[in-house]
């Protein structure tokens, strides 16, 4: 298996994130605009949150607030669960099924260094599996 930091170097650099004073509108934009499901809520480096569809769906649409007029620090999940680099995927994998959640920061030192998806988490597992079925193919093809 993997560790967070093989996996973090296969990922594109940088976090998505956004301020807790933007209002979740602005939030929802930033996910459709970068096709992700989570942004980071950091106040310059330090992170304070994260702004999940799941925060929008169960804080914002379904207590009837306005997307435009609420500030994403009024809904984000403030309790974040994370990482830190030298991890396993099936570490990270039992953490999440574990926590309920879909997304891990990854942190080292006090900083944020990537962003881990359930979907990063799957894909690996199976480019892992499909490396293993071709080693035992080539050695059954002897």
């Amino acid at each position: 298996m993997k560790t967070v930091a093989q996996m973090l170097e296969r990922k594109p650099s940088g976090v998505i994130s956004i301020n807790p004073d933007a209002t979740v509108l602005d939030a929802l934009k930033l996910l459709a605009e970068k096709g992700v499901g989570a942004v980071l809520v950091m106040d310059g480096t330090r992170l304070v949150g994260i702004f999940s569809e799941r925060d929008y769906a169960r804080r914002v649409a379904l207590k009837g607030k306005s997307a435009s007029d609420t500030p994403v620090s009024e809904v984000m999940t403030r309790e974040v669960v994370f990482v830190t680099p030298n991890l396993t995927n099936e570490e990270c994998m039992a953490l999440m099924t574990e926590k309920h959640v879909r997304h891990l920061p990854v942190i080292d030192n006090d900083r944020v260094q990537g962003v881990l998806s359930i979907g990063d988490l799957v894909k690996d597992v199976i480019s892992e599996q499909q490396f293993i079925i071709s080693q035992l193919e080539r050695y059954i093809h002897r």
